[in-house]
This record gives C-alpha cells, sequence and structure tokens, in this order.
C-alpha cells in the first residue's frame, strides 16, 4: 500500500506543472507570516497595591520568610503526619481536582491542535452490472460489469489571520495554569482539615479523660460526704449536692464521646475510606498536638504568588482576557485553505498506474458583514466576563489578606489567653487540695469543696479547648499564608482504566433489551 501511494504522488508530480506546486507551497507560507497578527487586548498581570507589613505583627522576626514546608511537621504528632501522607493519596476531592488538571490540559492540546492543517483521506469501491439492454434492432446485449475504485485525500487550514485559534490557545493554557492552581488549593485545604479535626480528636480525648478524673473525684467526695452524714458531721443537703455534681460531671461524657467520634469518621472520609476505619488507630488517647511559636508571616505580597486560589484568580483572568480578544478577532474576515486530490481507476491496481487525477486547491474569504449584532454581543460579553474574572481576582487577594490577619491575631490573642487560663487551673488545682483537707479536718464547710471542684473542673476545660484553639489557629495561620502539599502528586494516571477499547460488538444495557 506504502509503495502504491509513492507512485500516486509521483504521477501527481508528473502530471501538475511545476509552477502550480510552487504557488501551492507559496499559499501557506505567506498565510503563515500573515498569521502573526493578533487583535484584542494582551494580558499582563495586573499590579495591585498590597500594604507592606502585616499589621499584627512588625519588626524583622516578622517579616521573615514563611517556612510552609511541611508545616504540620511542627505539631510534633508523628500519628497526624502519616494520616497527611494518607490522605492526599485517597482523598476524593482532591482526585476530583487532578481529573480536572487532566481535562484542563487536553482541551489545551485540542486548542493547539486547531493551528495545523487538516488531512483526511477516503476511498471508495463500487461493482456494478448495467444489465441487459435491447438494442434498435431487438438484440438484447450481453449484460456486462463494471468497477470503480477512488483514492484521495481532503486537506483544510483555516489560516489564524487576526488570532483567533491562537487566542483560544493562550486561554486554554491559562486554564490549565488555574486547574494546576485549584489542586494546589485543594491540597491546601486538605491538609488544614486534617490537621484541625485531628486536633479537635485529641482535644476530645482530654476533655473526656478529664470529665472521667473529675467525676471519680466527684464520686470519692460524695462518698464521704455519705460517711460524714451518717456520722452526724455532714447534712442530706451536703450528700445530695455531693452526687448531683458527680452525676453532671458524668453527663457530660456521651456528648464528648459523640463528638469525638465524629472528628474521627471526618477524618477517615478525609482519606477516602469509611468514617469508621480510623476508630481503632486513633482510639489510643495522645495529647493535644502544640506547635513551635511564634509564625513567621513575611510580607503580604508573598501571598499572591504562596495562595494557590490567587494563583488560580490571576489565571482566570488571563484566560478570560484571552477570550476577550478571541471575541474581537471573529468580527474580522477570516480566510481558509482547501485542497483535495482523487485518483479513480477501474481496477485496483489502476489507481497508481493507469488511473485518472484530479486535484483542486484554493483559498476562501468569510467576511462577516450582517450578523445582526451576534459577534458584537459576544465581544461584549466576554469583556464583561473579563471584569468579573479582574473583581474576582482582586477579592480573592483582600480575602487572602483577610486570612492572614485573623488568624495571626487570633493565634496570638488565644496565647495570652491559654497563659491565664493554666495560671487560672494551677489556683484552682491548689484550692481543690486545700478545700478537700479542710473538709476532711471538719474545718471547712462543704460548700467550699463544691464550689472548688466546679471551679477547677471548669478552669481545666478551658484551658483544653484553648489549647485546642491555639493549635487550630496554627493551622489556619498556615493556610492562610498558603501552606499546603509540596510533595509529588501523580496528574496522569486516570481513575478509571477503560479496557476493550477496541473494536467489539456492543453489549445492550438490560434497561434497552426489556
Amino acid at each position: 500500500m506504502a509503495s502504491m501511494t509513492h507512485r500516486v504522488l509521483a504521477r501527481v508530480r508528473a502530471q501538475v506543472p511545476t509552477r502550480i506546486l510552487a504557488r501551492v507551497a507559496a499559499g501557506p507560507l505567506a498565510a503563515l507570516v500573515l498569521s502573526g497578527c493578533a487583535v484584542g487586548p494582551g494580558y499582563e498581570t495586573p499590579q495591585l497595591a498590597m500594604p507592606d507589613h502585616w499589621s499584627s505583627g512588625r519588626g524583622a522576626r516578622a517579616e521573615v520568610a514563611p517556612q510552609l514546608q511541611r508545616w504540620w511537621r511542627r505539631l510534633g504528632d508523628g500519628v497526624l503526619d502519616g494520616l497527611m501522607e494518607e490522605a492526599v493519596a485517597g482523598n476524593l476531592d482532591v482526585a476530583t481536582a487532578k481529573a480536572k488538571v487532566r481535562a484542563a490540559r487536553a482541551t489545551y492540546r485540542e486548542q493547539v491542535g486547531a493551528l495545523f492543517p487538516q488531512v483526511t483521506g477516503n476511498a471508495s469501491a463500487t461493482r456494478g452490472d448495467n444489465g441487459g439492454n435491447v438494442g434498435s434492432g431487438g438484440d438484447v446485449t450481453v449484460a456486462s460489469t463494471y468497477g470503480q475504485y477512488q483514492a484521495g485525500l481532503d486537506a483544510s487550514w483555516e489560516i489564524d489571520l487576526f488570532g483567533a485559534n491562537r487566542r483560544g490557545v493562550e486561554a486554554a493554557a491559562y486554564g490549565s495554569d488555574a486547574a494546576v492552581d485549584d489542586l494546589d488549593a485543594a491540597l491546601v485545604t486538605l491538609v488544614g482539615d486534617v490537621a484541625t479535626n485531628y486536633i479537635d480528636a485529641r482535644g476530645y480525648q482530654a476533655r473526656i479523660a478529664l470529665a472521667r478524673r473529675t467525676a471519680s473525684a466527684q464520686r470519692e467526695t460524695a462518698a464521704l460526704t455519705r460517711r460524714k452524714l451518717d456520722a452526724g458531721g455532714a447534712s442530706a443537703l451536703d450528700a445530695a449536692n455531693a452526687a448531683g455534681q458527680a452525676a453532671s460531671t458524668e453527663a457530660d461524657i456521651p456528648e464528648l464521646e459523640a463528638a469525638y467520634a465524629q472528628s474521627v469518621h471526618r477524618l477517615s472520609v478525609l482519606t477516602g475510606r469509611e468514617p469508621a476505619a480510623l476508630t481503632g488507630r486513633l482510639e489510643r488517647p495522645r495529647a493535644v498536638p502544640a506547635p513551635r511559636l511564634p509564625v513567621p508571616k513575611g510580607i503580604p505580597a508573598q501571598v499572591l504568588t504562596a495562595r494557590p486560589d490567587v494563583r488560580a484568580a490571576e489565571r482566570r483572568l488571563g484566560q478570560s482576557t484571552a477570550l476577550v480578544g478571541q471575541a474581537t478577532a471573529n468580527r474580522y474576515p477570516s480566510i481558509s485553505l482547501a485542497g483535495t486530490l482523487n485518483t479513480t481507476g477501474t481496477q485496483l491496481g489502476d489507481l497508481a498506474r493507469g488511473s485518472s487525477i484530479s486535484w483542486s486547491f484554493g483559498p476562501t474569504l468569510t467576511v462577516p458583514i450582517f450578523t445582526g449584532g451576534q459577534l458584537k454581543a459576544a465581544q461584549e460579553l466576554a469583556e464583561a466576563e473579563r471584569d468579573q474574572s479582574f473583581l474576582a481576582y482582586r477579592a480573592a487577594v483582600l480575602t487572602a489578606l483577610e486570612d492572614v490577619e485573623n488568624a495571626s491575631v487570633s493565634l496570638g490573642k488565644q496565647r495570652l489567653k491559654a497563659g491565664r487560663l493554666a495560671a487560672s487551673a494551677a489556683s484552682y488545682r491548689e484550692a481543690g487540695r486545700l478545700s478537700h483537707a479542710l473538709y476532711g479536718a471538719g474545718s471547712s464547710s462543704f460548700l467550699d469543696v463544691l464550689t472548688a471542684e466546679r471551679s477547677l473542673y471548669a478552669a481545666e476545660t478551658a484551658l483544653i479547648e484553648s489549647r485546642v484553639a491555639v493549635a487550630t489557629y496554627y493551622v489556619a495561620l498556615n493556610k492562610a499564608l498558603g501552606g499546603g502539599w509540596d510533595g509529588a502528586v501523580d496528574t496522569t494516571t486516570p481513575v478509571v482504566v477503560d479496557d476493550n477499547t477496541g473494536p467489539h460488538f456492543a453489549r445492550l444495557p438490560a434497561s434497552a433489551i426489556q
């Protein structure tokens, strides 16, 4: 077949004059030179006014570049580190974002293909019988068969005279970049959610343990009160208050256990598994992670490149700007080149030897004279959507700055609160010890013991919640600064792998057969 093709092309060169071939070759070359023209706005990244420093901190220390690489490791919890690896590998939102990256890259390649000539081949074979024909003398002619074989090529090329196709490629390139940034943003959200739910789970475990310890101590106090009641050293009111306080503390435990279970279920789903998958693994209590502080924040301008959601918004602005150029180019004339080459013979072997060859080549000019204002409206639509993208970019920048400021001030104030609560818990712990000693010696009333136990339980609960909040605000600050996953992420492997995709008999679904 290849040798036949070479022979056909040789016959074409022999039959077509050299000057015509030169014109055919010169046409696309000239068009390629002319296709460097483009209309519409060119895109440049907007220069937005940014503050010189964060309001929540100034000085050399505050302007040190953020340490965002694997920032969760500064929480000092190996179990959390392992969960991060599993979540990145199994999370469904991340998998969806990776599929969108593949789709965006495929769209880009599809747009690039529009810049090149399109060539298709065709072939046909006809075999027939002209039947019997009665002659003028009444004689019947002998039936004869005939055959016709045809092969050819069709080629077309839309010359990108005013850059419409190249603007489409440009828009697709920006869209591909935005999809990658969206993947990074999904990873930022993921690692933040994993860390936050893990901190919550450890916090609930700490509060459950505190409630059980406190309830056990209160039960001992109630037993002491009953003994004193039997000995005539306490009233029935004191005994009832002691038993009621212990029961009230125990009543907190089921609610805390439910909240803990929900955090574990969320962690399991974040790793792409069933809700109860991590129950046994996290059952052993661990301390609430304590981050290493302070957190360097750098300068506000760094969020423009560190935050993937900001980068994605900027890329989409570039995409919408390119689409304005494409809509503008559609209002200009367009030129396309089309050519055909056909060879026809009565025998299959004649296609390379005794066939007749026909060809055609020429440009087509299309000028939009009257379209009812549709092309102008399409351009105005693209311009309005570009404005929306610009405003979305500005909003993303302002949101990023706000997130950093909020998380920074919350972390700083919560650290102060945790310090005060630690001192408060220590004082109430000492007050509880003294009240129990005095009550046992008969030098104090049960009301002092009751008050001391309530105050200590409330102070220690508030201290645990504050430590959870400190770690949570630490997570929020790193997320606000753009800290996500900096390891390798495979975006090339599809989730669903098809097999038997070649020609085969199709099977109808059962619903179609019924």
